[in-house]
C-alpha cells in the first residue's frame, strides 16, 4: 500500500502545521512547521513508525504550561482530524 500524506494546520502552539504520512496504519515523515526545532524532531522521531492511535493514546490531552493544547496534543488531534482514527478520550 502506498503511504498517505496528510496536513494538518494547528492552533493554540508556536507550530503552524504538521503534516506526516501513513503506511498500513504506521508514521512516517512528521513534520512540524515552525516552532522549537530540537523538541519537534525529537516527538517525530519517537512516533516513527507508531500505529496512529498509540500515538493519540499515549499524546491527546498533553498542556503546555497554561494552554488548553500542546504541539504533542496538537499531533493527536491532527491524527483524528485526517480520518486516519476515531476520536476517543485520553
Amino acid at each position: 500500500m502506498n503511504p498517505v500524506r496528510k496536513s494538518f494546520r494547528t492552533t493554540g502552539t508556536c507550530s503552524r502545521a504538521i503534516s506526516f504520512s501513513l503506511e498500513d496504519g504506521k508514521l512516517k515523515d512528521v513534520f512540524f512547521e515552525s516552532g522549537c526545532n530540537g523538541n519537534l524532531q525529537g516527538i517525530a522521531k519517537l512516533v516513527e513508525g507508531m500505529d496512529a492511535k498509540e500515538v493519540v493514546k499515549r499524546l491527546k490531552g498533553i498542556k503546555c504550561a497554561d494552554k488548553d493544547t500542546s504541539r504533542p496534543d496538537q499531533l493527536a488531534k491532527a491524527f483524528e482530524a485526517s480520518g486516519v482514527i476515531q476520536s476517543r478520550n485520553p
